[in-house]
C-alpha cells in the first residue's frame, strides 16, 4: 500500500471541488494523466476507489469523502504554516532596548547581546545610573534596565535579581593590601581613595566608609579606566564590584571586604507588560515590537551571563 502525499491530497480536493479530472488538470496547471497518475497513488494509497467515474464527470466515494476531509485539514494546517511564515518575513527586526549602570555594560551585558545575536537584530543601549534607568523604563523608553537600586520603583514594573555582586577593594600590586584575601572596613582606615564622586551618597563606586570614620579622596574620576589607571599606578585604592572582575586590565589585585554590607545585588526591571501606546520616536511602534518574546529572550540571556559571571568571581578570588 502506498503513502499520501501533499500532492495527491491537493490533487483529489481539487477534482472532488470540480467534479472533473480534466478542469482540476487545467486549474492546477498538470497535464491530464498527471492528475489521473495522482488520484490513482492516491486510491492506491487507500486501498480502493476515492472516486466515481461517470460520462459527464467524477464524484467522491464514501472512502474520497473521508479521505477528502483529512485533505482539508492538512492542507489547511499547510496554508496556515505558510500564512505565518510570510507573516515572520514582513515583522521588522526584533529591538531591545537596555539599559545599565557602566560596570554591567562591561562584561554582563555584552554577554547577553552575543547569546542573543541569532534572535535579535538589534538591541540599543543607554548607560546610566540606576535611578534615570529606572526612570527610562518607566517611561517606555528602555524595555529593559540592569540596576542595583529598588527604591522609588515605577509602577508597573516587574524587578527580579540576578546576582548577588560582591565589593572588593582594587588595589596595585604592590600595595600593602595586595596579598591579603580579605580586609575589615576598620583596616581600611586612612587609606586614599579614588572614587567618581566626593559625594559619599553617590551611585558611583569608589570609596568604602565606616560610622566612625570618613574616607579620604585623593581623586576623583567618573571613568572607569581612569579610576583603575590610578589604582595600578598606586595612587590609592578604589570599591570594585566582581561583575567586572573579567574585564579588569593586569596589575590590578583584588581584596574581599570582610563586611555583611559588602554585597551589591543586581537586579534587571521592566514593565510588566507591553503597553501599545508608549513608545520611543526612534522605535517603530508595532506589534511585534511591543511583543514580550524579544524580552524575554534578553532576559534569559541575562540571568545565563550572571551565573556564568558569578562563577567566574568565585573562582578568581579563591
Amino acid at each position: 500500500m502506498g503513502e499520501f502525499t501533499i500532492v495527491g491530497l491537493r490533487v483529489v480536493r481539487e477534482a472532488a471541488r470540480c467534479g472533473s479530472f480534466s478542469t482540476a488538470a487545467e486549474n492546477l496547471g498538470y497535464t491530464q494523466s498527471a492528475v489521473s497518475r495522482q488520484i490513482a497513488l492516491m486510491e492506491q494509497a487507500a486501498g480502493r476507489a476515492l472516486f466515481e467515474r461517470h460520462a459527464r464527470g467524477v464524484r467522491a466515494t464514501e472512502a474520497g469523502r473521508i479521505v477528502l476531509r483529512h485533505a482539508e485539514m492538512v492542507l489547511g494546517g499547510l496554508g496556515s504554516v505558510r500564512h505565518e511564515l510570510d507573516d515572520l518575513a514582513a515583522r521588522p527586526p526584533a529591538t531591545v532596548r537596555v539599559g545599565a549602570f557602566s560596570t554591567a555594560m562591561a562584561a554582563l551585558v555584552p554577554r547577553a547581546i552575543a547569546a542573543t545575536a541569532p534572535r535579535l537584530a538589534r538591541v540599543p543601549l543607554r548607560e546610566g545610573t540606576s535611578p534615570r534607568l529606572l526612570s527610562a523604563v518607566a517611561r517606555g523608553r528602555l524595555d529593559l534596565a540592569v540596576v542595583t537600586e529598588t527604591r522609588n520603583l515605577p509602577a508597573d514594573t516587574e524587578i527580579e535579581p540576578l546576582l548577588d555582586d560582591p565589593l572588593l577593594i582594587a588595589v596595585s600590586p604592590d600595595h600593602e593590601l595586595a596579598n591579603r584575601v580579605s580586609v575589615t572596613p576598620e583596616q581600611l582606615r586612612g587609606a586614599r581613595w579614588i572614587a567618581g564622586s566626593t559625594e559619599l551618597s553617590s551611585t558611583l563606586l569608589g570609596a568604602w566608609t565606616d560610622a566612625t570614620w570618613e574616607p579620604e579622596i585623593a581623586f576623583v574620576a567618573r571613568d572607569w579606566f581612569a579610576k583603575l589607571g590610578l589604582v595600578a599606578a598606586g595612587m590609592g585604592i578604589t570599591v570594585v564590584p566582581g561583575i567586572a572582575v573579567p574585564v579588569l586590565p593586569q596589575g590590578i589585585a583584588l581584596v574581599r571586604i570582610g563586611h555583611p554590607a559588602a554585597v551589591r545585588t543586581t537586579y534587571v526591571v521592566h514593565v510588566a507588560k507591553a503597553r501599545p501606546g508608549v513608545q520611543d520616536h526612534h522605535v517603530r511602534d508595532t506589534p511585534h515590537n511591543r511583543d514580550n518574546e524579544p524580552r524575554q529572550i534578553f532576559i534569559e540571556a541575562l540571568r545565563d551571563a550572571a551565573a556564568d559571571l558569578a562563577a567566574e568571581v568565585r573562582q578568581r578570588l579563591r
